[in-house]
C-alpha cells in the first residue's frame, strides 16, 4: 500500500512542471483575452484626458459614473436597444427554423445527392459575412432591402446557417431509428415524428444554436453599418458612432457604451455555457 502511495505521489511530482505549463499558458492567455473588457471598464469610470494618459490605469479617485447615466437616459440608446433586439430575434427564430427543417432533410430523409448537397453548405463556414460583404451588399439592394433591418437579419441567418445546420444533423442523427419506425407504426406523420420526437430530443442542440445566434446578432458590426443608413435604425453595436465627432473622440463615454454593450452578451453566455458546449460536442440526448 506504502509502495502504490509512493508510486502516485512520484507521478503527480513529475506531473507538476508540465501542470504549471499549462496554467501559465492558460493564465496568459486570460489576461490577454481579458484586457480589452479591462480598459473599456477602466475607462469608462475616468476623464477623457485621465484615460488617454494612462489608459490601462484602474481609476483612483473621481469616479465618473455620469457616463453611464448619460447613456442610459438617452433616448437613442434605447432605440439602438429595440433595433438589437429586433435583429437578434429575427435572426434567431429564421435561423432555428430554417436549420431544424434542413438537418432534418440531411439526417433522416434518404435523396440522390444529399451527401454532395449537405457537403456544398459545409463549405459555408469558410466564408464569414465579412469576406462577402460587398457581394451582399449588392444583393441586398437589388432586394429593396437597404436601410431595412430585413438587409441585416437575411445575411445573418443565410451564413449561419451551415454551423446550425451541422449541430442540428449530429444530433438527429444520434436519433435511434428503431425510435422513428415505432413512431410510424403507431400511426405518426414525418413532420408529426420531426415535430413531437426530434425537436423535443434536440432541445440541448436547439439551445445551442440559438445561444451562438443571439450572440452573433447582438454583436454584429459590419453588416449594419453598410446596410443601415439612417441612425434611428442603428442597434447598439453602431451607436457608439453617435461619441465619434469631425475633431475629436469622446473615448470615455465609448468605454461606457461598450461596457453596457457587452454585459448582456457575457451574462448571456454565462447563462447558456453547458448548452454551447453540449450542442458542440453532440451531447446526450436529454432536457
Amino acid at each position: 500500500m506504502n509502495n502504490i502511495m509512493q508510486l502516485r505521489t512520484f507521478k503527480n511530482i513529475h506531473r507538476l512542471p508540465g501542470n504549471l505549463g499549462r496554467y501559465l499558458i492558460l493564465i496568459t492567455l486570460s489576461l490577454i483575452i481579458m484586457a480589452p473588457v479591462f480598459t473599456a471598464v477602466s475607462g469608462s469610470l475616468r476623464t477623457n484626458g485621465d484615460f488617454l494618459s494612462k489608459p490601462f490605469a484602474l481609476p483612483h479617485e473621481n469616479i465618473q459614473w455620469q457616463h453611464y447615466t448619460g447613456i442610459l437616459e438617452d433616448n437613442s440608446f434605447w432605440q439602438s436597444a429595440v433595433n438589437s433586439l429586433l435583429i437578434t430575434a429575427g435572426v434567431t427564430v429564421l435561423n432555428i427554423s430554417l436549420a431544424s427543417l434542413l438537418a432534418f432533410a440531411f439526417s433522416r430523409i434518404k435523396f440522390f445527392g444529399r451527401e454532395i448537397v449537405f457537403n456544398i453548405l459545409s463549405i459555408g463556414l469558410l466564408f464569414p459575412v465579412v469576406v462577402a460583404l460587398l457581394p451582399v451588399f449588392i444583393q441586398v439592394r437589388d432586394m429593396g432591402l437597404i436601410n431595412n433591418l430585413w438587409g441585416v437579419i437575411f445575411p445573418l441567418v443565410a451564413f449561419g446557417l451551415p454551423g446550425s445546420v451541422i449541430i442540428l444533423r449530429t444530433f438527429f442523427r444520434a436519433v435511434p431509428i428503431e425510435l422513428e419506425d415505432a413512431a410510424y407504426i403507431d400511426g405518426c406523420t414525418r413532420i408529426g415524428f420531426f415535430r413531437f420526437i426530434l425537436l423535443p430530443l434536440a432541445r440541448p442542440a436547439i439551445a445551442s444554436v440559438a445561444t451562438l445566434q443571439i450572440i452573433a446578432g447582438w454583436n454584429e458590426y459590419f453588416l449594419p453599418l453598410l446596410v443601415l443608413t439612417d441612425p434611428k435604425k442603428w442597434p447598439l453595436p453602431l451607436g457608439v458612432m453617435q461619441y465619434q465627432g469631425q475633431f475629436g473622440t469622446d473615448w470615455a463615454r465609448v468605454m461606457a457604451y461598450v461596457t453596457i454593450l457587452i454585459i448582456p452578451a457575457v451574462f448571456f453566455y454565462l447563462m447558456t455555457e453547458k448548452y454551447i458546449v453540449t450542442g458542440l460536442t453532440g451531447g446526450e440526448l436529454k432536457g
